[in-house]
């Protein structure tokens, strides 16, 4: 069909939220370092255009709050240069001590880069 097959985008936000995190100063390596594991709880995607092989594709990654135990983001998929969407995405995902298994809330170092984030998008 020459389309790109849904089941791929999930890849394409996961690249998205790694390439985040370098945007924020850190590496998933850090964070699990330091003993964390960022799990993903839940993932919804609503497919509004396909994208086609070949498509340059833009990915835009939106955090709304601060994380606590979980971190939601939205993730929008665009081919570069045009404004309709292509897909939607919304993750959940939960921080969770790496020993135990068990949430815990995010790493302040981490909690405070998404907090700069986003009084620098306000201002």
């Amino acid at each position: 069909m020459g389309v790109l097959y849904h089941v791929h985008f999930i890849d394409h936000f996961e690249w998205a939220r790694t390439e985040l995190i370098r945007d924020l100063g850190l590496t998933y390596r850090q964070i699990e370092d330091s003993g964390v594991f960022i799990q993903v709880v839940e993932v919804n995607a609503r497919y509004h255009r396909p994208a086609f092989y070949d498509d340059e594709l833009e990915i835009t990654t939106i955090i709304s709050d601060v994380p606590t135990t979980r971190l939601e983001l939205v993730n929008e998929i665009r081919r570069v240069g045009e404004d309709d969407l292509l897909v939607t995405g919304r993750i959940t995902l939960c921080f969770v001590d790496r020993d135990r298994m068990k949430p815990v809330r995010a790493p302040e170092y981490l909690a405070a880069a998404i907090r700069r984030e986003l009084e620098r998008a306000v201002s």
